[in-house]
């Protein structure tokens, strides 16, 4: 990888390699944008196969922040942090309080909070050795089943759109990934009265799902392949790339994961085979609002969450709008709106 070519391409401000031997740390913190203000993004951990791809997925993440908290209406950069490591395995109050410090060494221009692969426990090492950190118990707590409301509210819009009701009542939905955001997100789509059809890596969770929710389990290559109404990808991104896209029977892509393109030219491929593309940065924007709210000093409520959420399915009608007026890619449209908040002019 070119990296300052890449960084120039990605038009990104800042990356810091973090680095902690006797701590087990292997990290980076990504900075693209703090035009609205201080950079927030979560901290990821993941088995990476390489740190190339750790890199990548840091840039990816973080540029993607920039675009969700600026659709969001919160004065928000984007930022992301990706620690190299397994969930399962590795974690340590030391690896989180070493990342703790190299995250205050920013002096607030970056804020994490958790992700996939990290929880409030791991967030409180952290906040011992800094106050840039947020998704803190007894404060906002865990973001996930925000986001996940934020995406079943997004999926009730994406419906509206293509069926014309927002009654999710004998839906078949297939979600990809049972983590946090997924579980949670299964539970409202049960209660919701959809039919789901569901995979993940680890089998504690697919049996738990398919007891809870009475759920069709599929290994977790076939996920692509069910008929379904709405695919919802909530694990990792680049999971709609060219040895998957022709596979999908489904008249909807709408789910938590970031980046769930591998790039723009298969949101053209989504829009060839008449299936509506739900921007990921748009519909997963819950977990970042919820976390604001906590950073911002305003009273934290479910009430005022709930109202703020509403600006999920305004923007997802925005950018639908948008994309048949002017004949183009959902995901052009919300890049469209985005960049008409956060970019300088002149």
């Amino acid at each position: 990888m070119e990296l300052f070519k890449v960084l120039d391409q990605m038009e990104h401000e800042e990356v810091v390699f973090c680095n902690d031997k006797e701590a087990g740390l292997k990290a980076i913190i990504a900075i693209h944008n703090t035009n609205l203000g201080p950079a927030l993004g979560g901290c990821r951990m993941w088995k990476y196969a390489t740190e190339e791809d750790a890199i990548r997925d840091a840039l990816r993440l973080s540029r993607g922040m920039t675009y969700k908290n600026a659709m969001m209406e919160l004065p928000l950069g984007g930022g992301k942090s990706v620690i190299i490591g397994d969930p399962r395995k590795e974690k340590s109050e030391k690896l989180f309080r070493a990342f703790g410090k190299f995250v205050n060494s920013l002096g607030g221009k970056y804020i994490t909070a958790e992700d996939v692969g990290t929880c409030p426990e791991d967030m409180k090492y952290v906040a011992q050795e800094t106050s840039f950190v947020a998704g803190l118990d007894g404060k906002s707590g865990d973001p996930s089943p925000i986001t996940a409301k934020g995406v079943f509210l997004g999926i009730k819009a994406c419906s509206e759109w293509v069926f014309g009701q927002t009654d999710l009542k004998d839906m078949v939905i297939a979600i990809q990934g049972l983590g946090h955001v997924g579980m949670s997100l299964a539970r409202l789509l049960y209660e919701a009265g959809a039919q789901l059809i569901i995979a993940d890596i680890y089998e504690d969770r697919v049996k738990e799902a398919e007891k809870e929710f009475n759920a069709k389990v599929v290994n977790p290559d076939e996920i692509y392949d069910v008929k379904c109404d709405v695919f919802s990808p909530c694990a990792l991104g680049a999971v709609i790339n060219e040895n998957t896209v022709d596979r999908l029977n489904c008249k909807i892509v709408a789910g938590a994961a970031n980046n769930q393109l591998k790039d723009e030219s298969f949101a053209e491929r989504l829009a060839e085979k008449d299936i509506l593309y739900a921007p990921d940065y748009v519909i997963n924007g819950g977990g970042v609002i919820n976390v604001y709210i906590e950073v911002s000093g305003i009273p934290y409520s479910m009430e005022v969450v709930e109202q703020k959420l509403q600006i999920i399915p305004k923007r997802l009608r925005e950018v639908f709008t948008m994309a048949k007026e002017k004949g183009i890619t959902t995901a052009k449209a919300a890049d469209i709106i985005a960049e008409s908040k956060f970019k300088k002019k002149g």
